[in-house]
């Protein structure tokens, strides 16, 4: 009987032994904060929603326990950040709200695409201000040839399909993709975005060869050296755009063509419609499409708030059904091309967000997509030995294997 009694005593001493040490040693972990927006998440309730058709700020805020003066003072605050009314249903929004018994919302996120956002910061004096997530690109390079089209080829290689569009706007004007044929081919040198490690699609093609019906079709984007001028080039230093840009907007499809006769899908008469129609997503920008004059910034019965620009005295374009014309664009204001002059809606007689693009040449409505436009301007002369020597770099990495 001693030789279990004593084991068990020993046992014992060893535990008091080792719960003494412990006791005396902290265990000491580190917890990493948690940013998300550039803010510290950890004393907040972290909730996260998508815009719901209709839905608006206002009725966000309210049912998170922010009143009507405070959302009136909030929608003050943010008038030259973001215009409140242009919240997209199905974009991601994120609130943060207090651990306290009332749960009242302390930051509103509202993310304008997968990179932009702004922060309404709901505390105490109330700030707006945009943000961006850190995007970290890395370089790519892709080859194909075709055999049915360039959209199945793309497929096929597991390639964006934002690609495709990309091409086709770069040689908008010197390759019909309607007319892409087998054995046609592309070498490209593009920059695939990431956020977080998730991929968020493409960026920028920095360098692309295309082969269509025996010709070879080169295009280098190049940076002028003040950074405000930034397009693509061919092998010699010619601009592949014309003196106007191809489309007035960032767009999903063309939804309309121009046509002498087509059936009005508002009014079902059969009339002309003598403009492009760009679907688009509500609030997305529309661009001039060339330098020039405005000459109208108004609303219509049927044109919705629209703008008018004279280029010169041959041409003039016109843009329908926007949601809001951009502040400080009105008569007289003189716009350079790529510039802002109001967001993609539907007012007037329109079925969808999109812009109705018209274009004048001779006092008469024609058809951009048929014309023998102007060209660009070339590399600037003082540029022009530099733009060579950086065209050459990327055509090496382009065809390296």
């Amino acid at each position: 009987m001693k030789k279990p009694v004593g084991f068990l005593l020993l046992l014992f001493a060893i535990f008091l032994m080792l719960k003494t040490i412990l006791e005396k040693e902290t265990i000491e972990i580190d917890v990493e904060p948690v940013y998300e927006y550039g803010i510290l998440t950890d004393t907040f309730l972290v909730k996260r929603e998508v815009v719901k058709s209709g839905q608006t700020i206002g009725e966000i805020l309210y049912s998170n326990h922010i009143d009507h003066p405070q959302i009136n003072k909030l929608v003050k605050k943010s008038k030259k950040i973001f215009d409140v009314r242009l919240i997209n249903s199905g974009n991601k929004y994120t609130i943060m709200k207090s651990k306290d018994s009332t749960q009242k919302a302390q930051f509103f996120i509202y993310e304008q695409d997968v990179v932009n956002y702004i922060v309404f910061d709901l505390r105490n004096e109330m700030d707006v201000y945009k943000g961006k997530k850190e995007v970290v690109v890395k370089l790519k390079r892709a080859f194909g040839q075709i055999d049915a089209s360039l959209w199945l080829t793309m497929e096929e290689k597991k390639l964006s399909p934002r690609l495709t569009h990309e091409l086709s706007t770069i040689y908008a004007w010197t390759i019909d993709f309607f007319k892409i044929q087998k054995g046609d081919s592309f070498h490209i040198y593009y920059e695939d975005r990431y956020i977080d490690d998730q991929y968020i699609g493409i960026g920028k093609i920095l360098a692309s060869e295309f082969f269509h019906n025996g010709e070879k079709h080169c295009a280098f984007y190049y940076k002028s050296k003040d950074y405000n001028h930034a397009e693509y080039y061919d092998e010699n230093g010619k601009t592949l755009r014309k003196a106007f840009l191809m489309a007035p907007v960032d767009y999903k499809r063309i939804s309309s063509r121009f046509s002498r006769n087509r059936k009005h899908p508002v009014t079902g008469q059969w009339k002309g419609h003598f403009g492009t129609d760009y679907a688009a997503a509500p609030g997305t920008p529309i661009w001039a499409t060339a330098n020039g004059t405005v000459t109208r910034a108004s609303y219509t019965r049927n044109n919705g708030n629209y703008v008018k620009i004279r280029h010169n005295k041959t041409y003039s374009t016109q843009y329908l059904h926007m949601s809001k014309i951009k502040p400080g664009i009105k008569k007289g204001v003189y716009v350079k091309q790529g510039d802002c002059i109001g967001y993609v809606g539907s007012t007037g007689l329109a079925t969808g967000p999109h812009v109705c693009y018209r274009f004048w040449k001779n006092g008469r409505q024609v058809d951009p997509f048929k014309e023998k436009l102007p060209p660009g301007d070339p590399i600037k002369k003082e540029e022009y030995n530099d733009y060579m020597i950086f065209k050459d770099s990327l055509y090496t990495i382009l065809k390296s294997d």
